[in-house]
This record gives structure tokens, sequence and C-alpha cells, in this order.
């Protein structure tokens, strides 16, 4: 086999890896802001708000202008396009916004699922045409990492073969692409927490997409360094009879990340699956404490299981807009917390002063 010419210099790839260090440092996580209009609707209906471009730009503005409180808990926000552009009412870009309050700009960049032919149901993820081009105005234009979603679903019949294989070349292709122009990619290969398989179930299918989606980054000479992961955590469905505690979901989930993930990659940022705030949050500090070893930060890229927060303040929030509610920040909060396990001794230190402060002024 003949060598693979390496197409990022070192260079690059201390750009990628240093960005992928910063998304995932001690104590901090991914906020996940990137719903599409289609998304945010669903979300304005339920509290009787219009889905205008002003009402989804104070939305943004009210979780992004929230004050220095929530420093210590996120490292990175994924944006959706429409929101990479928008601006604070004084006129600065939120991209500029986040970059001054120490955040790393992501971008979400695939353009959602479609059928995948020859299966039972299934899909893949389109956006590949003319990403090359997207990412190269992304990063211009103040985008340091990329997400890319893709979708695949347990029932008796799947995952199939051609799915697994068809949506992990999906991604390794779109992190080599956005690798090429500096950016970040995280590679999210979700499961739906959907039907009622059991945890070994899940846990058997995890294992089987993950091997696959980094025989596929292998394969595409992605840097790993450079990357970061955004995988379900193992539970089971929805509709399962049996309910298994932090502590189950956790082994099954260390486990099929140990069997799995390179070492190499620096870090797993979790989604929520539809877990609420309170769920996600005791799993994510099961995972942490876990007693297996963890070569990779492990901590939270949520988005649903927060903003049911945020849109209880949405009815108010032309008023207080600028300021977050105490129950949003003690969500974030719980959240930094459940990765204190992970944190060096000097971080801790400083983070627990930052706790004691939070906490008081929301007496």
């Amino acid at each position: 086999m003949p060598h693979a010419y390496p197409f990022l210099s070192p260079e690059q790839k201390k750009e990628l890896s240093d960005i992928a260090a910063r998304i995932v440092a001690p104590g901090k996580g991914i906020l996940a802001a990137d719903e599409s209009t289609g998304s945010v609707a669903k979300r304005f209906q339920s509290i009787n708000a219009e889905n205008t471009e002003e009402n989804r730009r104070l939305y943004r503005q009210l979780l992004f202008t929230a004050d220095d409180r929530v420093k210590p808990c996120i490292g990175g926000v994924i944006l959706f396009h429409e929101t990479l552009y928008q601006k604070t009412d004084d006129g600065k870009l939120f991209s500029q916004l986040l970059k001054e309050r120490g955040m790393v700009v992501g971008i979400k960049v695939d353009k959602g699922v479609v059928p995948l032919a020859g299966t039972n149901g299934e899909t893949t993820t389109q956006g590949l045409d003319g990403l090359y081009e997207r990412c190269a105005q992304y990063k211009k234009d103040g985008a340091d990492f990329a997400k890319w979603r893709c979708v695949l679903k347990i029932t008796p019949t799947t995952p199939s073969r051609l799915a697994i294989i068809e949506n992990a070349n999906v991604l390794a292709r779109y992190a080599s692409i956005c690798q090429m122009h500096g950016i970040v990619p995280i590679v999210e290969p979700e499961i739906l927490p959907d039907g009622d398989h059991d945890l070994k179930r899940c846990q058997y299918v995890t294992e089987k997409v993950l091997a696959a989606v980094y025989k596929a980054l292998s394969d595409h000479h992605v840097y790993l360094e450079g990357t970061l992961l955004k995988p379900n955590m193992v539970t089971a469905g929805h509709s399962c009879s049996q309910k298994y505690a932090p502590q189950e979901v956790a082994m099954a989930t260390v486990t099929a990340l140990r069997r799995t993930v390179p070492p190499a990659v620096p870090g797993i940022t979790f989604l929520s699956g539809g877990q609420s705030e309170e769920e996600a949050s005791l799993n994510l500090n099961a995972i942490n404490q876990c007693p297996l070893q963890k070569p990779w930060a492990l901590t939270f890229s949520y988005g649903r299981a927060r903003r049911s927060s945020s849109r209880e303040l949405l009815t108010t929030a032309r008023p207080v807009l600028g300021s977050m509610c105490p129950k949003e920040i003690r969500v974030l909060l719980l959240e930094s917390l459940s990765l204190w396990p992970t944190m060096p001794t000097n971080h801790q230190e400083a983070f627990s002063i930052s706790i004691l402060l939070i906490f008081l002024k929301n007496q």
C-alpha cells in the first residue's frame, strides 16, 4: 500500500489541535444553538411566539448576552448559518461577541437528512456539494469548528450495514474538507433513542457505528487530534420497559467508547438525545465518575436538554434581555459540575470560587 501524502502541514495540525483543546478545556462544554428555522418555529409555537427573523435574533441574543457568570461553562457555541451573520442590538456580530467572551465559534454545515435508497426507511445526510467553498467562507467569517449530523435508528432490521457505511463515509468526507480550511470537525453519528430496545442492544449498535466511523476517518486521512466526537450516550429506547441507573448508562457508554474511539481524539461532547436536563446531567456525571480509564475529555454539547429553561424566559425576554435566568445558570453549572472529576486541582479551585459566587448571586 503506498504511503498517503499528508495533506495538512504541521502548522495546520497545531491550529486544529489547539482549537479542539480550547473547546473541551476542563469544566467546559458546547452550547448547541444551531437549530434551523423550522426547528425554532416548533419551539416558538409552544410559547405562542411568531417565527420571524427578529424574534429568532432576540432568542439568540438572550442566550449569547448572558453575563460573564456562564464563561466557566461554555467552550464553544454552534451556530446556524443565519445566526453567524446576526447582530446584537448595538450592532455587534454574535460571532464577535462570543469570541470576546473566550468562546470558540462553530457552524452547522450539513443540509439535513434525506432518504437512503435501498434501505428500510433509513437516511443519509446531504450537504457535501459546495462544502469546500462554504468552509472557506465560514473560516473567513470567524467559524473555527463545524458540526455535521448523521442519524441512525435501532429497529429489528436497522441500522443496516449500508446505512452504517454510507453515513460513516459522509462524516469522514466532511471532516477532511473542514480540516483543509482550518476548521475542527465535530463528528456526530446520532443513534436515535426512539424504540423499545434495551441498553445492551444500544451498546452493540453504538460500537458498530463508531467502529465504522473511525475506520472511515482513517481511510480519509483525517487528523484525529483536530477532531471532536459528538455521540449519543448509550441508553435504552424511550419505550423500553426497563429503566437503567446512571451508573449502568455510564458503564455501557464508556465501554463502547473504549472499544472504538482512539485516544488521539481530544474530546467527546455528548448530545442530550432528548433527555431531560436532570437526566442528561446525571448521566454525564456518572460517565465522568466511571472507574474505567478514559483518555478523552468527556463533556456536553447540549441544546434540547437545556433550552427548555430558556424558553420559560422567552415570554418575558424583552424586559430582561441581556440577563440569564437563575434556573438557566444552574443548569449550566450542573452540567459543568458533572465534569469535576476530570479537572486538574488548580482548575477545581478556581472553578469552585466561580460556583460559590454564582450561588450567592442567585439566592
